[in-house]
């Protein structure tokens, strides 16, 4: 009973996680590309006022892309004049709204007969940040990959933690890259 218990909670915790979400070009020669540089105007901040999204952030989330592509995948960085690919990075903030209810019937009583119903509605803001990383063919100037990953953004977190969750993002968005076709 207990080993059922386990496999259908791993199962069910298994079924809530969010992958990221890709698109490439089916005809683009992944195996070809070796070397990768940034984008010029590639800017985490641009169109964006949310105080989670700044300079540092940005740091950290180039780093991770530039870890992830040179560890992972052998590809180095190098100028963008001589680059396979072009590497740009954007993020968005957008505000989503929680609604839950909650209900309570009940009936009978001793003494006398009653019907009653509560209903206790509650609402609660919250930010959700997605990253999209763009992979460009240089020479054809043509975007062949895209991922994307969204979650809550938490806060008051640490800049470890901060680093660790950025880590963990762009890994899980690159994870399908080069595609398994």
């Amino acid at each position: 009973m207990k080993n059922i218990f386990i496999v259908a909670a791993l199962a069910f915790l298994t079924a809530c996680t969010q992958t990221a979400d890709w698109d490439y070009d089916k005809s683009a020669n992944f195996a070809n590309y070796k070397t990768f540089a940034w984008v010029e105007n590639a800017d985490l901040t641009k169109d964006t006022n949310n105080y989670q999204i700044n300079a540092l952030m940005e740091k950290r989330v180039r780093s991770a892309i530039s870890s992830e592509l040179n560890q992972k995948m052998g590809m180095s960085l190098t100028d963008p004049a001589q680059a396979d690919v072009l590497v740009n990075y954007h993020a968005s903030v957008d505000k989503e709204l929680d609604v839950s209810s909650f209900n309570i019937g009940y009936g009978a009583r001793w003494s006398s007969w009653g019907l009653g119903y509560q209903n206790d509605i509650s609402a609660r803001e919250y930010e959700v940040g997605t990253l999209v990383i763009d992979i460009i063919e240089r020479e054809s100037n043509q975007l062949v990959w895209r991922g994307a990953e969204d979650g809550r953004l938490k806060k008051n977190q640490s800049p470890e933690q901060r680093e660790l969750s950025v880590r963990k993002t762009v890994a899980k968005i690159l994870s399908n890259f080069p595609p398994q076709k």
